[in-house]
């Protein structure tokens, strides 16, 4: 039997400012990724976003980035070393895992956000740096990936469980890597084409790049932006045709 994760970063909203519907998207996915402060999210969101998935048994993970509010922390911020970025990553998990506890619910996953994973995917100094970091903190934590990429390669070297990911709104480039977002086409916003694409990628157990490479890896989870328009509607549409194709929807890891 085919078994796949939902899952969607959260917890994106920041004071007064609200990102996303994450209410709904909590009724829909299997696990939720929560900012941890340093590109969205602040200590009370956390917790009320930790409170609502322990309320429907979603699993909850870190999503740290780089310390960037303005940016949303999908500018590259060059130039620091290895320890930083492994001290940058272990005080975001740490953050949530206090904040989750006082919430009752438990931290499973890790997984990097934006542009620090986007920079990982290629930099194994980069990814290393993630992977030490996440074991030093729970070597129990599951390290989401993006496969066929250097994330992938330090999570396995490291010995870290993984959890192997796709991006159903993202488009991919013929080297496993997501397509630029200032490229025409990286993201895609119709959830019949988007539901009845991952539905494919997750029976081939395959993706398709932007010039038609065809790719086999593993998949445990699917990735739909919970910041997106449309996402709601995007995340029923895909949970809807997985369901109806046969696909179990259940969370790679459980709190």
């Amino acid at each position: 039997m085919v078994s796949v994760d939902l899952n969607s970063d959260l917890g994106e909203s920041f004071g007064a400012w609200n990102m996303g519907d994450d209410g709904a998207m909590l009724d829909i996915v299997t696990s939720a990724n929560v900012a941890c402060g340093f590109h969205a999210g602040d200590p009370d969101t956390m917790r009320a976003t930790c409170e609502a998935a322990k309320a429907r048994g979603v699993a909850i993970g870190a999503h740290p980035g780089f310390h960037d509010l303005q940016g949303f922390g999908r500018r590259q911020i060059l130039g620091l070393t290895a320890r930083e970025i492994e001290a940058l990553i272990a005080y975001q998990i740490g953050a949530l895992q206090g904040i989750a506890t006082a919430a009752g619910h438990h931290v499973t996953h890790v997984k990097a956000h934006g542009a620090l994973s986007n920079m990982a995917m290629t930099d194994r100094t980069i990814a290393e740096a993630l992977a030490r970091a996440i074991k030093a903190v729970d070597p129990s934590l599951v390290f989401v990936v993006i496969p066929l990429t250097q994330l992938e390669a330090a999570g396995e070297a490291a010995n870290l469980p993984l959890a192997r990911e796709i991006y159903a709104d993202r488009a991919y480039e013929d080297d496993g890597t997501l397509m630029s977002r200032k490229k025409p086409g990286a993201v895609l916003h119709d959830p019949v084409e988007v539901a009845a694409r991952v539905v494919r990628m997750v029976r081939e157990r395959a993706i398709v790049g932007a010039g038609g490479k065809k790719m086999a890896l593993g998949i445990d989870t699917v990735c739909i932006h919970g910041d997106s328009p449309g996402a709601v509607a995007m995340a029923r549409a895909v949970r809807a045709e997985l369901t109806a194709a046969g696909v179990t929807i259940a969370p790679f890891a459980r709190g």
